[in-house]
């Protein structure tokens, strides 16, 4: 399973950017998939996620960002507009292997992760 994430760059405060991450070997869909963010000297943390029928945020994101996939391109994306200097990190696609009870919003949960994808937003 290779998960290839694209889109990030520099954007100014107010902007807008979708991330993509692309699927070799696994089918976005039959689990749930996700975002994460690793901002500068923080720990990693759960931005979005989507399961079969439902979708899951951060609060901090909420009203701004949404995730999506196309099936018929095997495609997760992320939407996010109105980016805020505090959004800057590196962006991470996620997904999971198999069905579990675990959280969806963590990191353990995920058996497969994209190599990141770097989003600067100035001020």
């Amino acid at each position: 399973v290779q998960l290839q994430a694209s889109g990030g760059g520099l954007v100014q405060a107010g902007g807008s950017l979708r991330l993509s991450c692309a699927a070799s070997g696994y089918t976005f869909g039959d689990y749930d998939s996700g975002w994460f963010r690793q901002a500068p000297g923080k720990e990693r943390e759960f931005v979005a996620a989507i399961a079969l029928y439902a979708t899951y945020y951060t609060n901090s994101v909420k009203g701004r960002f949404t995730i999506s996939r196309d099936t018929a391109k095997n495609t997760l994306y992320l939407e996010m507009n109105s980016l805020k200097p505090e959004d800057t990190a590196v962006y991470y696609c996620a997904a999971r292997g198999s069905a579990s009870m675990r959280s969806t919003m963590a990191e353990s949960s995920y058996d497969y992760w994209g190599q990141g994808t770097l989003v600067t937003v100035s001020s």
